[in-house]
Parts: C-alpha cells; sequence; structure tokens
C-alpha cells in the first residue's frame, strides 16, 4: 500500500476546475462530454457550495463529488438525468430543498482502494443531518450490464448485485453505503452504453429528519462521537506481517461501525520482543524499537485508507541514544502527531533504561480536542487537568498492567479524570500472557470508557466497559453537546468553581 503524507476533504473553488476537468476526463474516458464547462461549475459552487467537495492528496485532485438541493416530491420518479440538471443549468436547485441530489462522485483510478468514495458519501450523510434534510436521492450507473444483459433482465440483474452474486463498481458501492433502490430508471443516460442508458434510482434516508418548524440550525461541529477501544490480546506472532494482520483486523471491524477513533493498548508490539529473548531485557526493547517508524507508517496507512482516526498505543522509540515510549495520532487526514509517556514506572527505569518525555499538549481533531496519556502518566492529576485547561473533551489512556491491582490503580484514577476535569476518558489495555518475552510475561486488563457523574450521564460514571481478560472490542457513543451545558449548568462544577484566588497550576514548558 503506497504512504501519503496528507489526505483532506475540501469544498470545490473555481481555481480548481482545471484540476477538476481533467479528473472528469480520466474517470469517464468512454463517455462523451465527460466534463462540463467552467461556467457549469462555478454555478454549482455558487448555488451550493457546500454540496461541492474534492479529496486532495498530497495536493493532487484524487475525487470529487457534485451535488443540487431539490424539492423531490416535485419531480416524477422517471426522471432522466438531463431533467433532473434542467440540461445542465441546475436550475433544479433550490435553497429551500430537503433532499441532496447527487449529481456525481468520482474517484482517480490510482487513488481508488482508500476509501475516498466513503469518505465523500459520510460528508454527504452528515450534511444531511446538519442542515436537516430528508436524505440523498441519485441515478446510479451500472457499468457492468453490458456483460450480462444477453441472460439477465435489468431487474434480475440488480437483484443479483443485492445479493452480491453479481458485482458491479458502481451499484454494490453504492448499496456498500447504506443506499436502497427505489426503482429502475430506462433512458437515465443515453450516452452510457456499458448501462445500456439504464440506472438504479438509489436513496439513502436520513433517520434524524425532523419536520422544521422554523428554519433549521445548522453547526458544523460534530456532537457525538464514536469510539472503539481494542482489548488486545498478547500472543506470539510470526514476524511483522503477522502482527499487522491482525491490527488491521480491528481496523477494519471499528471503522465498519463508522467510527471516529481506535484506541490500541500500551506497547502494542510487545510480541515481537519474543526473537530477542536471548537478550538481555535493555537490548532486547532496543531492537523492538527498530520496527516503530515501520509500525507507524502502516497505523497511517490504515487510518486513511479506513477513514478512522487511530492512536497507535506506544512503541518504544530510540532518540539521541534514549529510550522513550512514544505513541502516535494518525488522523484519517493523513496527518500524524507524537506523543510522549511523560512518567515512566520505577521498572521501566530499572530493566530499560526508559526516559520520561517534555510534552504536554491536546490534540485538535475533526471530532474534538482530545488528550493522550500513557498508562503511569495517568495517575498523576496535574497532567489531565492542564490538557482540561486546554479544552480536553476526551482523553485516550492506552495501558499495559500485569497485576490486577496495577490495573485498579490506572481504573481508578482514570475515572477521577473524568469526574474533576469533566471530560471523558477511554481506557484500553492488553491482556494475555508473553511466556517468551522478559518483563512482559503476564498481562490483566478491562477497558473502560468513563464519564462525568450527572444526571446527564450515567450513574455510575461508566459508560461501558469490556469483559476482563478476554481478546474483544468495545464500542461507544460520547456526546461533546453533553460536556458543555456541564460546563455551565452542572449540579456541580468543578472546572468553573476551582479556588484560583488560592492556588493556580503552571506548565512550564
Amino acid at each position: 500500500m503506497a504512504s501519503y503524507d496528507k489526505v483532506e476533504l475540501e469544498y470545490l473553488t473555481p481555481d480548481l476546475y482545471p484540476k477538476l476537468k481533467e479528473l472528469m476526463l480520466t474517470c469517464y474516458p468512454k463517455v462523451g462530454d465527460a466534463a462540463w464547462n467552467r461556467k457549469q461549475v462555478e454555478t454549482l459552487i455558487d448555488r451550493f457550495p457546500k454540496g461541492q467537495i474534492v479529496v486532495m492528496v498530497d495536493g493532487v485532485m484524487a475525487g470529487a463529488a457534485l451535488s443540487i438541493l431539490i424539492k423531490y416530491d416535485r419531480f416524477d420518479e422517471k426522471h432522466t438525468y438531463i431533467e433532473m440538471t434542467a440540461n445542465d443549468t441546475f436550475d433544479t436547485h433550490t435553497s429551500e430543498g430537503d433532499t441532496i441530489y447527487g449529481l456525481d462522485m468520482m474517484v482517480h483510478p490510482e487513488y481508488r482502494g482508500l476509501r475516498l468514495g466513503r469518505r465523500m458519501y459520510d460528508y454527504r450523510k452528515e450534511l444531511c443531518e446538519e442542515m436537516n434534510l430528508k436524505g440523498i436521492v441519485l441515478g446510479g450507473r451500472l457499468p457492468n450490464y453490458h456483460k450480462h444483459q444477453d441472460e439477465l433482465t435489468p431487474k434480475q440483474y440488480i437483484q443479483k448485485v443485492k445479493k452480491k452474486e453479481v458485482y458491479d463498481p458502481v451499484l454494490s458501492f453504492q448499496l456498500s453505503n447504506d443506499f436502497h433502490v427505489k426503482r429502475l430508471a430506462r433512458h437515465y443516460l443515453p450516452e452510457d452504453e456499458a448501462s445500456q442508458g439504464l440506472a438504479a434510482l438509489l436513496e439513502w434516508t436520513n433517520i434524524y429528519y425532523e419536520k422544521p418548524e422554523k428554519e433549521p440550525s445548522i453547526s458544523s461541529e460534530k456532537s457525538v462521537v464514536r469510539m472503539g477501544l481494542v482489548q488486545w490480546q498478547m500472543r506470539p506472532y510470526n514476524g511483522f506481517n503477522d502482527l499487522v494482520e491482525q491490527i488491521e483486523y480491528f481496523v477494519d471491524a471499528v471503522s465498519g461501525y463508522n467510527a471516529d477513533f481506535l484506541l490500541f493498548p500500551e506497547y502494542v508490539n510487545a510480541p515481537l520482543m519474543a526473537e530477542y529473548n536471548h537478550l538481555t531485557e535493555a537490548a532486547s526493547i532496543r531492537k523492538l524499537a527498530d520496527y516503530t517508524d515501520r509500525l507507524r507508517d502502516t497505523f497511517s496507512e490504515f487510518a486513511v485508507s479506513y477513514n478512522i482516526n487511530i492512536i497507535t498505543g506506544s512503541m518504544p522509540e530510540v532518540r539521541d541514544d534514549g529510550l522513550y515510549n512514544v505513541g502516535h495520532l494518525c488522523k484519517r487526514n493523513g496527518e500524524v502527531e507524537k506523543y510522549e509517556k511523560i512518567h515512566v514506572t520505577p521498572d521501566e527505569k530499572k530493566a530499560w533504561g526508559m526516559n520520561g518525555g517534555n510534552t504536554i499538549k491536546t490534540y485538535e481533531t475533526d471530532a474534538g480536542r482530545i488528550g493522550i496519556l500513557i498508562c503511569y502518566d495517568v495517575e498523576f492529576p496535574e497532567l489531565t487537568r492542564l490538557l482540561a485547561y486546554e479544552g480536553l473533551d476526551i482523553l485516550f489512556v492506552p495501558f499495559m498492567t500485569d497485576t490486577q491491582n496495577g490495573y485498579s490503580r490506572v481504573r481508578n484514577c482514570a475515572m477521577a479524570r473524568a469526574i474533576e476535569n469533566e471530560c471523558y476518558v477511554a481506557v484500553a489495555g492488553s491482556v494475555g500472557n508473553l511466556p517468551k518475552v522478559h518483563n512482559m510475561d503476564i498481562q490483566y486488563g478491562q477497558s473502560v470508557v468513563f464519564t462525568p457523574c450527572d444526571f446527564a450521564f450515567p450513574t455510575t460514571g461508566i459508560k461501558t466497559e469490556a469483559t476482563p481478560n478476554t481478546e474483544m472490542m468495545l464500542i461507544a457513543d460520547v456526546d461533546l453537546d453533553l460536556l458543555k451545558e456541564l460546563h455551565v449548568q452542572g449540579s456541580v462544577r468543578i472546572l468553573k468553581d476551582r479556588r484560583t484566588d488560592l492556588y493556580d497550576l503552571i506548565k512550564k514548558t
């Protein structure tokens, strides 16, 4: 899989027209007049700017999605593409519309496999929810139908695609993105010979739509955030690729639930140390550090291709001959940020000669402001309070503990951090054993999502928790708007009621 530095979803602007034209001609080489002219594109941008988006990968336009806003009940379901676009004038668009009509979506052939299409559909769905629209409608081409037209009617072809007995690159993709077929549209695009002019009229319904009594409130901020936590089984692996295969399994599974974040535990790559068990403990973990950059890049590729922000747990890193416990926030736009364990345990110092990091910061993401503290760090309340000063929404804590009392320290401190800093705290650890790895032979863990304790949250302060000592994944939704209300209207307002006239906390670096 190729590596990309930055993947960004952007609004289409007039100056990007040359790149859009090139993309359209590349994606539709067999369709006459495949590219709209500049005036048509500028009309779309002017009338519905939020409906025109592109995906830029390292500065290259890799995908685009164009749409208009319509009053769908004004149109006959037997419409054609020309009728829906008013002969490409887009006079059918109305700012009072209740439905997004998808005009086009394309991905450059060289960038297929990165799930860019799903990313653009996710944007359209979120736009529907934000604007309180009924849903999305579009005509889906049937580009593989010409291969089956002698033995299948159009209806039979669609049914076989739905049953996955036949693959169609457009219809199969639409169905996988939660669209359903409303009807068959004949003469939809007469010039589309591969589809024989046919299309499947497809619809995605916004289940959160509410008939507005007044103008809907449009918010660009994400409120409900979905996170996945991996309770990682420590087991022997047959090399780096075997470990990556297991990592990708969890990434794939959690991203399938449209999660925004995925958290792995501390020392996620520890099983690879078995190969160096003949060395001293300090030497073996430095050999393990040789995998860190490679694994970081792999996580980043997964974050982009599966469209999920990944907190990689932690891995050893050798820097200026010093050993550190570090992890990475791999964002789904391709950006990568590093965090470090600030407080190393006495055992990490004694067995490995580990050093503590020096960076205390929060990270802005597309699903809230987050902080990351590694295991022992969560037992120092000052760190989370400093992050809370920066507007912390969610604290992620990857950990690894060998005994139940060690786990209890992490768990109880994490729960306290959620209450005293009015934030969510997610902890994820490892379970099982590594009999051939010194200093990591046993594990005890239970992954949990903690909440503040007030009326809007669970009375126990626990959103959800995994079964102890069992490999599994945990998925939970948290509402960031509830935190905003808590800060101002909570039964108690811990952050607001601090006696800063008597005491304060200062970050020195």
